[in-house]
């Protein structure tokens, strides 16, 4: 809060009408050795004034460097309407309803993000939601072992092309509850997963199959042999995939050829792009669509349409199989809440960018990325890493080490990339590069010029 509202005489009566003398005395359990006498170290207090001009002061510290990083957040103009009115009272202050049947606005508005996002990825069910895209994949995979009756092995075969966060944080969450996941080998001259790569598995129990569609190296994987390859042997294939690329890119509900079988049976990603400021990481939020057969076995909060006695459209939580309403051994996810804020400004921004309005970002954020490629790899001692089709990042090798010549350009204002040696020291001295729609020719050569110079220093150093 801005203030404290309590005055000395409201704690006083507060204090006597529960019978005790102090405040001290609501504390009397903490033994006398762990607590403090007084603050340390603590400067003293600032008035409102102060205290606004240091955090602006704080902030320019900032800066506001030229981004040419994505590896999973992106920076994509958001129009000025869709925080407007995500942070109207009735959303801002409303977004996770607990009596939910009450707040039919709030329902109303995560029903349509639902339905959005299941057109978006040719799903035929939405939740509404889970923490980010990282959790939403751990969240998958246990959902995968839930679906899949016809494994017990519980296995889980992961490409090393997924995004190393996403790989880390699906182990933190589904680690410890018996899954056990399998990482598969990438071709490093393609940077994609071959499907040759599968063929050791064949006649072997295994419970899903993840798919990353564009995978980290933003490189586009051959989702209908790997798709394929899943369900002729009953494994579930999991989805992990980009909202903006799916403008463009076949989505996850058609990959395959296998009929009925067709399509992916889980799909999850990062909302991010869809609205939401990068913000220094977060928070962000992940999504999830399945097929319908699967929703019974689907984390978080679903919201359906229904009528009542006299006829009138109506919205509810449905399917609510969470620990917070049935007992927590048979809960699905332990999802407490969502990031329904973040879903409203989702659902803003998809409903003002249509259909058309997404696939202008799309293709304009690809064409920036072959724009930035292209300018970089004519600077000598910079290459394309990897062959073939990208969406809109890319990794490119560099002639030296790239931590020092990323450090050099961020003095400069430019972060120029990310760093591919921690992740794929394999490839040696790398960078993931990406653009969207927010840069122009004039960042592009001004990143590529500081590269050439960074070079070109250290060559003569």
């Amino acid at each position: 809060m801005a203030f404290i509202p309590h005055t000395r005489a409201d704690v006083e009566s507060m204090l006597a009408a529960i019978g005790v003398g102090s405040i001290e005395q609501l504390f009397d359990e903490i033994p006398a050795n762990l607590r403090l006498a007084a603050l340390s170290n603590v400067p003293e207090a600032l008035s409102e004034m102060e205290v606004g001009r240091l955090m602006t002061e704080r902030a320019r510290l900032d800066g506001r460097p030229l981004c040419f990083i994505g590896a999973g957040a992106y920076e994509h103009h958001i129009p000025a309407a869709v925080w407007a009115i995500a942070t109207r009272g009735e959303f801002y202050s409303a977004y996770t309803p607990y009596q939910a049947e009450a707040s039919q606005g709030t329902l109303q508005l995560l029903y349509e993000y639902q339905t959005m996002m299941a057109s978006l990825t040719g799903m035929e069910v939405s939740n509404a939601s889970l923490y980010d895209g990282a959790s939403a994949m751990g969240e998958a995979c246990l959902m995968a072992v839930r679906a899949n009756r016809k494994s017990r092995s519980r296995r889980i075969l992961v490409p090393s092309t997924v995004n190393p966060h996403y790989r880390r944080t699906a182990a933190a969450v589904a680690g410890n509850q018996g899954l056990v996941f399998e990482e598969l080998p990438y071709c490093t001259e393609e940077g994609c997963v071959p499907a040759g790569a599968l063929a050791r598995y064949d006649g072997e129990d295994i419970t899903a199959l993840v798919i990353q569609q564009p995978n980290f190296f933003g490189r586009l994987e051959d989702v209908d042999a790997l798709c394929d390859w899943a369900h002729a042997r009953n494994i579930l294939v999991v989805a992990v995939v980009n909202p903006t690329s799916l403008a463009l890119l076949k989505p996850p509900g058609e990959w395959g050829s296998q009929g009925a079988n067709k399509g992916a049976d889980i799909a999850v990603g990062d909302g991010q792009p869809l609205g939401v400021p990068l913000s220094s990481g977060g928070p962000y939020f992940g999504f999830m669509t399945a097929r319908m057969e699967h929703v019974r076995q689907m984390p978080g909060r679903i919201v359906g349409r229904t009528l009542d006695a006299a006829g009138r459209a109506g919205f509810t939580l449905t399917l609510q199989a969470r620990e917070q309403h049935i007992r927590r051994a048979k809960a699905t996810s332990n999802i407490c809440t969502n990031q329904g804020l973040l879903v409203t400004a989702a659902a803003v921004y998809l409903s003002l960018m249509g259909p058309a309005g997404l696939e202008r970002v799309a293709a304009a954020s690809h064409a920036r990325t072959r724009e930035l490629v292209g300018a970089l790899t004519r600077v000598p001692g910079v290459r394309r890493l990897f062959r073939g089709p990208v969406f809109h990042e890319e990794a490119i090798a560099l002639d030296r080490p790239a931590a020092p010549v990323l450090e050099k350009l961020a003095a400069r204002g430019i972060l120029a990339g990310l760093d591919l040696a921690e992740h794929y020291p394999e490839l040696g001295p790398a960078l993931l590069v990406c653009a969207t729609e927010t840069k122009t020719s004039a960042d592009i050569e001004r990143c590529a010029g500081a590269l050439a110079e960074c070079l070109r220093e250290a060559r003569a150093a």
